[in-house]
């Protein structure tokens, strides 16, 4: 997206600044509480696939089979958004959005009735979702559920402006990026300390985070058809 689109307004609704950091605070927030209670990681799949095979290789399969169900979750959720996306159009994002509160409210209410595997394979698809839906600020590729990708664009951007010749609001872009790897790292630490703390009501916070999100979608949506 050009320089000249966004400085007419061009920005989709599910793109803007605002939304991205919410939904990055919610990312890291969700993989914390994940970690600390299951065990496994809602959005960073790498990591439990490498788990996957580091205990496989080891012979231990009752560790090993413990990252399946959420790689198995998240591929669900990614097709499951891949068919929202073709069916919904522009409405896919609130519709994904809401499903995901529905789902992150379920898995709390019903946190001390559900085994550890039914709120993994919950939160896994919801992080799926979120992911799949969620892929761009201002027109560009990021990720709202880890932070390597957007380190290498923050650092990246930094380097094309101090050598020059960096096109129109790369330093802007390279600040976004850096913003949502700080936010993503707050979101961490906040689940981290809500989960030990409130563990009964600690995935409350990320809903309050999706809420937002979905109802900054809808009234940039009514804006729209207006």
């Amino acid at each position: 997206m050009s320089a000249l689109d966004l400085a007419a307004g061009a920005i989709r609704r599910d793109e803007t600044v605002e939304i991205v950091l919410l939904l990055a605070f919610a990312g890291g927030y969700i993989d914390a509480y994940t970690w600390i209670i299951h065990g496994v990681m809602a959005n960073a799949q790498t990591a439990n696939l490498i788990f996957l095979w580091v205990y496989a290789t080891a012979g231990d399969w009752t560790k090993a089979l413990h990252f399946v169900p959420p790689l198995l979750a998240f591929a669900a959720g990614i097709v499951i958004a891949a068919w929202l996306r073709r069916v919904a159009g522009g409405r896919a994002s609130a519709i994904s959005t809401l499903l995901e509160i529905l789902l992150l409210i379920a898995i709390s209410i019903l946190h001390n009735r559900l085994p550890d595997l039914a709120g993994t394979l919950g939160i896994s698809f919801v992080a799926a979702m979120q992911t799949a839906i969620f892929t761009r600020v201002e027109g560009v590729v990021c990720s709202t559920v880890m932070v390597t990708g957007n380190m290498r664009q923050a650092i990246e951007t930094v380097f094309e402006a101090a050598a020059g010749g960096a096109p129109l609001g790369t330093l802007r872009r390279s600040g976004i990026f850096f913003a949502l790897c700080a936010v993503f790292g707050l979101g961490a630490a906040v689940g981290a300390f809500a989960t030990k703390a409130i563990p009964d009501l600690a995935l409350g916070i990320p809903v309050v985070a999706l809420l937002v999100v979905l109802l900054r979608c809808e009234a940039s949506h009514q804006r729209a058809v207006q």
